[in-house]
């Protein structure tokens, strides 16, 4: 069978979308807003846990340097709204720049390492996760992503050259990137095993980064359950799982914010007969939307307080001001 055009690919991709979100739309009076309220208090607890964990890891690389979580906190936290309104996760940048500017003496090749710390548990859970929502039989397997109202991973999926040469050429600029840095910072592969020196104590890893992000987890394991219950799908053990593998696929193809597109053309598949297909529509779209608003709002209100900065884009504009005076 012939591929689709990836311009067709693109229509139906975002004609999907709309009517999902249309379908939401439609369906706000049988959302369930205490459910949904409940949801985002955990998810607001998950990413705040997740800001402590990353708290740990800059603890370990600038033993002897003061600085505060709640600095941290709010570094992890406009980060993450901001990651849900623009593509290829430009959140990270701002984080990059807002936590160098919260330790003193910092540098960007040590902050910029210690973001891998967190993705140890990442890959883990990630991997079990996907494992078990494979073993389902409603998950679709990568050849038939092709097939799926969602364009960046269709086009992905039905172009398997074009995607392999996509990952080696981000590679090869990747280690490019690394050996430039090398040449022209010194100690410069000091400063990056300095971002990841709470590896070496297996212990200390375990107890303040591991075992916190776990707790995370379930608060976030949580959240989606009381999602899944405020849409009328239903929460299960199961469920909730699925919406996890789901996510963790969206997180592979960055290419929209927050995964848009890949995540309602997934959840439509993998919980077809689960629940009518408006609800399915009205949930896939309704808890982004619902995620987004909050992280964004939670994200904005912490740059103001915290940081004293009324936007990302001054955010941004300071970073550039602060690597320049450098």
């Amino acid at each position: 069978m012939l591929a689709r055009p990836p311009i067709a690919s693109l229509g139906e991709s975002i004609d999907a979308f709309r009517d999902a979100a249309d379908s939401f739309f439609s369906n706000l009076a049988a959302v369930q807003w205490g459910l949904m309220a409940f949801a985002l208090l955990c998810f607001g607890i998950y990413l705040a846990l997740r800001s402590r964990a990353y708290f740990n890891v800059l603890r370990a690389a600038y033993p002897e340097t003061d600085f505060q979580w709640r600095q941290i906190w709010a570094a992890y936290m406009a980060a993450y709204g901001f990651n849900n309104v623009i593509p290829a996760r430009g959140g990270d940048v701002i984080k990059l720049f807002l936590v160098r500017s919260s330790i003193p003496g910092s540098t960007y090749p040590t902050i910029a390492s210690s973001f891998a710390v967190e993705m140890v548990f990442d890959a883990m859970i990630g991997s079990l996760i996907l494992a078990f929502a494979f073993s389902q039989g409603v998950f679709p397997k990568p050849p038939d992503f092709a097939r799926l109202d969602a364009f960046d991973l269709a086009f992905l999926a039905q172009h398997p050259r074009f995607t392999l040469f996509l990952i080696t050429a981000l590679a090869i600029a990747a280690l490019a990137g690394v050996a430039l840095l090398a040449a022209h910072v010194r100690a410069f592969w000091e400063r990056v095993r300095q971002g990841l020196a709470i590896l070496s104590d297996r212990e200390r890893y375990l107890r303040e980064v591991f075992a916190v992000q776990l707790a995370g987890w379930l608060f976030r394991f949580g959240a989606f359950w009381f999602l899944l219950e405020a849409f009328n799908v239903g929460g299960s053990v199961r469920n909730v799982l699925l919406v996890l593998g789901v996510n963790a696929v969206a997180a592979a193809v960055p290419f929209t914010p927050g995964g848009a597109g890949v995540q309602q053309a997934l959840l439509v598949v993998v919980f077809a007969g689960a629940a009518a297909t408006g609800t399915l529509a009205a949930y896939s779209v309704g808890q982004q939307v619902a995620i987004a608003v909050f992280s964004l709002s939670v994200g904005f209100i912490a740059l103001l307080t915290v940081f004293r900065v009324r936007s990302f884009k001054e955010v941004l504009a300071r970073g550039r001001a602060e690597r320049a005076a450098q």
